[in-house]
């Protein structure tokens, strides 16, 4: 399975429990990547948080047969992040999501927004 493939069932998985301010970052030119992809998104609640990290890990592991290499953040659910290592899914607390700014951080990459909180 390509990396673009698995990012797709990440959004798949963040679309499903209804994640917010999807983004999805093509890293595979910024020179010191360390995945193909990040895939980032929004929740309003911890309960969220973990609803749409189960998603995600659902949807892969049956669309692609693959666990996370490592996975963080489920004690305080503010951010968990599930490693693939070509793609790297953030679930996001929206005031954690701000305070970390990944999208500034990597800003070389190249970034689409796939839905957006109304």
């Amino acid at each position: 399975m390509t990396s673009e493939e698995l990012s797709r069932l990440v959004i798949k998985g963040m679309e499903e429990k209804k994640g917010s301010d999807i983004v999805i970052m093509d890293l595979r030119e910024v020179k010191g990547a360390v995945s193909d992809f990040f895939v980032i998104c929004s929740g309003t609640s911890d309960t969220q948080i973990q609803a749409l990290s189960e998603s995600v890990e659902k949807e892969v592991k049956v669309g692609a047969s693959e666990l996370p290499w490592r996975k963080e953040g489920y004690t305080n659910r503010e951010w968990i992040l599930m490693d693939y290592v070509s793609v790297v899914a953030h679930v996001f607390k929206k005031e954690k999501r701000e305070f970390y700014a990944l999208e500034n951080l990597w800003g070389d990459a190249k970034t689409t927004l796939l839905n957006q909180a109304v």
